[in-house]
């Protein structure tokens, strides 16, 4: 069964404790703290697996966790990180938080792989802890918590053009005339039941990727037919090509057909509609034009006038497709060839930090000669922020100065190349 969405839940790994523990040794009577930091826990991982075409396997297993981090030890024996879950998606998958229905992350483009929760921080053992006037400190750092998410997980096919018509109007059948997918075939509404992709091969000029959408009925934005199923799959398409049933062979006027196509694009979303269309009139071979009726005639004075071209073709015979094809492949090359990337709206990170009711301290440590930044809002900010990628430093700085803790350690008269200290973590302060 082909599977284009899912819900799962994910959660990363808790950070281990830190140990509390002292040097034990023969003619050592007073040891000093040597309790061991805890591990990480690991991360929640999604990477583009391009072997992958559907969602399938998201179907029947729906729980991910990674691994926990394992406590310190004595001897400053660092507990061991835990695994990292990697979750394979198909390309082209949009990864969205369930309840917002925002976008996390889109895996497609040059995104292959991202990050989606970050394990939580080991926790300091009470080695880290020992001062001039603390040299057997009892207190050792808890390991950050674990981030836990519910997610949609929305396959929306990569095409440059989406097929789009009410049932039966021959949408398959040109598809399977002008690339190489095979998608079922018969005379009855519904032969599609999942999206087919195909690539167009011209010889004198770039192929392109189409796509077949299951047909569209009136009411599909709002749930009706099997439309609104596959709505989804046009929203990266750059062309649309919109086939009718020039003949009227259903008893059906294609005039009205294509309008009641576009509102339902417009419902579902109004930018799909705005996208550039061209009018493929299939089924030439059965029209009996009379001088009261030439629907080919009709469509054109409809259209035409509005920008949107009518080929008349066959898919049967192949009649009129090769300047079909050529025509699509124009305005392509007249559109911006970067592929549609769903932005991202809901950052995991932000959500596990927002609670300004939390506190923190900023401190200057003469002894050390460093400023110390510390509370839980603190912590709770590095066990969930990647600082070694580009975003998560940027998230880090504008935690900072949004919280008001860069204008305090200006208050206490910092200056630049001055050490600032994190748990544990070390910066040069610079503007």
């Amino acid at each position: 069964m082909f599977a284009d969405r899912a819900t799962i839940y994910v959660k990363s790994g808790k950070g281990g404790d830190g140990h509390v523990s002292f040097r034990r040794e023969k003619y050592v009577p007073n040891g000093g703290p040597d309790g061991g930091d805890g591990g990480h826990g690991g991360d929640v991982i999604f990477r583009v697996d391009e072997g992958m075409n559907t969602l399938a396997d998201y179907r029947h297993v729906r729980k991910y966790k990674a691994e926990d981090g394992e406590i310190g030890g004595k001897r400053n024996c660092h507990g061991k990180n835990g695994q990292s879950i990697v979750l394979k998606v198909p390309s082209g998958t949009v990864i969205k938080e369930a309840e917002t229905g925002k976008v996390i992350a889109d895996m497609s483009g040059d995104t292959r792989e991202v990050v989606l929760l970050k394990g939580g921080r080991g926790g300091n053992g009470n080695q880290h802890y020992a001062t001039s006037t603390m040299q057997a400190p009892k207190y050792a750092q808890p390991g950050q918590p674990a981030q836990e998410l519910t997610l949609l997980l929305e396959l929306k096919v990569i095409a440059d053009v989406g097929l789009v018509g009410f049932p039966n109007v021959g949408k398959s059948t040109l598809l399977s005339r002008v690339s190489n997918a095979q998608p079922k075939i018969a005379n009855y509404h519904f032969t599609t039941l999942t999206p087919n992709l195909g690539v167009v091969d011209l010889e004198d000029a770039r192929g392109f990727v189409i796509a077949d959408i299951p047909g569209l009925i009136e009411g599909a934005s709002q749930g009706a037919g099997l439309g609104h199923e596959f709505l989804r799959h046009i929203e990266r398409t750059k062309v649309i090509i919109h086939i009718v049933d020039a003949a009227g062979t259903e008893g059906r006027d294609p005039i009205a057909d294509i309008y009641a196509i576009n509102k339902e694009l417009e419902n579902y979303n109004a930018d799909i509609s705005k996208r550039p269309q061209v009018i493929a009139a299939n089924k030439i071979d059965a029209i009996y034009s009379t001088e009261e009726s030439d629907p080919l005639a009709a469509l054109k004075a409809e259209f035409e006038p509005k920008g949107i071209p009518v080929y008349p073709i066959s898919a049967i015979s192949g009649q009129g497709l090769k300047e079909l094809l050529y025509h699509v492949r124009e305005m392509l090359d007249g559109l911006d060839q970067e592929p549609t990337v769903f932005a991202q709206e809901y950052f995991p990170e932000e959500e596990r930090v927002s609670d300004r009711d939390m506190p923190y301290t900023v401190v200057y440590d003469q002894d050390a000669d460093e400023y110390v930044v510390e509370g839980p809002r603190i912590e709770k900010m590095l066990g969930y922020t990647n600082l070694e990628s580009e975003k998560g430093f940027t998230f880090f700085q504008n935690f900072l100065r949004d919280n008001g803790i860069l204008q305090e350690l200006e208050q206490l008269g910092i200056e630049e190349g001055d050490t600032v200290r994190m748990y544990g973590l070390s910066f040069d302060y610079y503007k």
